[in-house]
């Protein structure tokens, strides 16, 4: 057990003290928000968000959230409506490319040479590629605030899942095999990633009546 001299103390409003903030390598690792979007004139616009994750089961919520208002909020603003699409080793090096800041009229998925999937239920397509993509209409966006009540310009989009497309190929038994699929998740630093792999993965079950959140 280390003592609090074996211990790094900072308060964020300082600094860190160190050579890369650490916030999000300790919130860590983090499931990738790729989210496909549309502008009011139909372009298409699909970007990566490392602060992403569900918040509810039923309806099933999803959310990311943007610093600063970028293009995927305003056009999920104005049209109501985004798809999540899972990010897998296999479409790291695609994803990354999507991450460029780019003038709005650029197409993400042109620029990645990106085959996209029409959606059911609602306009912006889905990554083709993807073996597990949601259809998603807004619910909230909320903008964040600090403890003094100072607006930032941090936005969080929240949206319900409509509809769930998954590759037959990661359903066993009716039960979906997360580390099959190989996805990626956001760690820390400049440019830090993890992939999860079957090797990886154990099991280990709720006592009787346990809390699910």
């Amino acid at each position: 057990m280390s003592t609090e001299c074996d211990r790094h103390f900072y308060e964020p409003a300082d600094g860190h003290g160190l050579a890369h903030d650490p916030f999000n390598a300790i919130i860590a690792p983090r499931p990738i928000g790729w989210i496909s979007s549309l502008d009011p004139h139909g372009t298409r616009n699909l970007a990566p968000y490392s602060f992403f994750n569900g918040f509810n089961y039923r309806p099933p919520i999803i959310g990311f959230s943007s610093i600063n208002r970028k293009d995927s909020v305003r056009n999920v603003e104005a049209a109501g409506e985004f798809t999540w699409n899972l990010v897998t080793m296999d479409l790291a090096k695609q994803m990354n490319e999507t991450s460029a800041v780019v003038a709005p009229e650029v197409d993400e998925f042109d620029l990645a040479g990106l085959e996209a999937a029409p959606s059911r239920l609602v306009k912006p397509q889905r990554v083709a590629a993807s073996p597990v993509s949601f259809e998603c209409r807004v619910t909230q966006i909320v903008r964040l605030a600090d403890v003094d009540g100072a607006e930032l310009d941090t936005w969080v989009v929240f949206g319900q899942v409509v509809g769930v497309h998954i590759d037959r190929r990661y359903l066993k038994d009716g039960v979906y095999d997360t580390t099959a699929a190989h996805p990626i998740l956001r760690t820390g630093g400049p440019g830090g990633y993890v992939e999860i792999r079957p090797d990886a993965a154990f099991e280990m079950l709720r006592p009787e009546g346990a809390y699910r959140g």
